[in-house]
């Protein structure tokens, strides 16, 4: 007759400790970018004085780094302008980018605060866990794809409004590609193991 199957794990001291420190990052991750996003929207809705950081694709600028402070020619990689005003649609972009910024990590430290508190209860493997870890890869990769996407219309906004549309070299995308499969690959690792070490418990239960 096989014996009631276990519902927990063991944890060592240290493991318990990793565990309840990462709680606490998460909690302040969550509110760190609850926050940040508050008071950027705080601060770009009046439409005045705009702050926007952006990237540029081969931008020419002069820098003082010369002897005595000398202009030197640099090539821009990123930097902030400050626009007047940002068209409706770049300013709308700008809400929708911090807010979706704001919800993907909240929704993620929330997942993973669920499944470290089931760890901490000895619940390692399980279909819900795989659950969660697929879903926080799925959230993180619409926040990877969806906040740039989003910060480029505000970047190209700023861009044309300074210019008085003037400026057409346009922006690099700035998603980052390479980021983004490697967020996939891992997220799709992570379900996998999830998945067949949920298996494998369940099949090594059943021979006790």
């Amino acid at each position: 007759m096989a014996s009631p199957r276990p519902t927990s794990r063991s944890l060592s001291r240290g493991d318990t400790v990793s565990l309840l420190l990462f709680l606490a990052a998460g909690v302040g991750l969550a509110v760190w970018a609850v926050v940040h996003s508050v008071v950027t929207i705080v601060d770009a809705l009046p439409n005045r004085d705009v702050r926007v950081a952006m990237p540029f694709l081969d931008t020419a600028a002069q820098a003082p780094l010369g002897p005595d402070g000398a202009p030197v020619s640099v090539e821009l990689g990123s930097g902030v302008v400050v626009a007047p005003e940002l068209p409706l649609a770049s300013l709308w972009a700008l809400v929708i980018a911090e807010v979706l910024f704001a919800v993907v990590v909240a929704t993620v430290v929330a997942l993973l605060l669920v499944l470290t508190i089931g760890i901490l209860r000895g619940q390692i493997f399980s279909r819900r866990n795989t659950a969660i870890v697929t879903t926080v890869g799925a959230v993180t990769l619409v926040g990877l794809a969806g906040v740039p996407f989003f910060q480029n219309m505000v970047a190209n906004g700023a861009l044309a409004r300074i210019s008085d549309y003037g400026y057409d070299r346009g922006l690099v995308q700035t998603i980052d590609l390479p980021v983004l499969l490697s967020a996939a690959f891992v997220a799709a690792v992570a379900g996998t193991v999830f998945s067949v070490g949920d298996r494998l418990q369940r099949d090594t239960e059943g021979l006790v």
